[in-house]
């Protein structure tokens, strides 16, 4: 497992045990060992991170099977480029393959429709996400690896599969994501001992009060932190939209405003 905090496991704690999720989940489906399963993936990450400090302890583990995802973290940064992401991630894909590994990216869903954000965060959230899609399926195109499309996953939109904090999968929201991955590799020839299952068991289960104080303690700030980082980028959303729309307002009133050719020959000689 290489990527963020949801390759991490966070939204699924285990008493005494820390964070669970979709490794271990897609560790036992494959009947993977103890000692074969390496998660090199640490919250936070980019896909700079990914490349530059996870692949390395990845490639020398010489793994059968890479599961990437991470990319979010990039598309709420300021200096987000979808160029440079592409690059990473068609080195991350061509060192992993090179490694003998089946290599399996993820595409990502619409998250302003999980984590409510107002319409021009929203907006320019998503035209992020839209550009980073395009780098993945890009890479993905090229490298004929199989993609998990996480706004694909049945019931990704539904809050039963999101933690208490809307950014991270809960327990059933980080199995569906383990049932879609090894889908994927089954039809990639990987065999699948262990279907996963999505009856939850052993994690944590969030309680009313845990949503409302997550949301005072930690959601607010972490909304103004990221708003600040995409705020200037919404500005210029909003500021094009509402170039463009001006202009497809100005092309039709003049289109509807009739013409005396004659009229204004006389008019500009006078």
């Amino acid at each position: 497992m290489l990527g963020d905090s949801t390759a991490v496991g966070l939204g699924d704690p285990v008493p005494g045990r820390g964070w669970r999720g979709v490794g271990p989940f897609v560790a036992q489906a494959l009947a993977v060992a103890p000692e074969g399963y390496l998660n090199t993936s640490f919250t936070g990450a980019r896909l700079r991170c990914v490349r530059y400090e996870q692949v390395p302890a990845a490639a020398a583990h010489r793994p059968d099977v890479a599961v990437v995802i991470a990319g979010m973290n990039d598309t709420l940064r300021s200096d987000f480029d979808a160029a440079s992401v592409a690059a990473d991630l068609d080195h991350v894909v061509t060192t992993l393959t090179a490694a003998g590994a089946v290599v399996v990216p993820v595409r990502f869903h619409d998250h302003g429709r999980v984590f409510r954000l107002p319409g021009p965060l929203h907006r320019a959230l998503k035209s992020r996400i839209d550009e980073l899609n395009a780098a993945v399926d890009g890479v993905v195109r090229r490298h004929g690896v199989p993609c998990l499309d996480l706004g694909a996953v049945p019931g990704a939109y539904d809050l039963s599969a999101w933690s208490v904090d809307r950014l991270h999968p809960s327990e059933l929201g980080h199995r569906l994501l383990a049932r879609g991955l090894t889908e994927l590799l089954a039809g990639a020839g990987i065999a699948v001992p262990e279907p996963v299952s999505l009856v939850c068991s052993g994690g944590v289960r969030p309680r009313t009060i845990d949503h409302v104080g997550w949301l005072v303690v930690k959601g607010v700030p972490w909304l103004w932190r990221r708003g600040r980082d995409l705020l200037p980028y919404a500005a210029g959303i909003m500021a094009a939209s509402a170039k463009q729309s001006y202009l497809t307002w100005r092309s039709q009133t003049v289109s509807e405003v009739p013409v005396n050719v004659e009229e204004c020959r006389t008019n500009s000689s006078l």
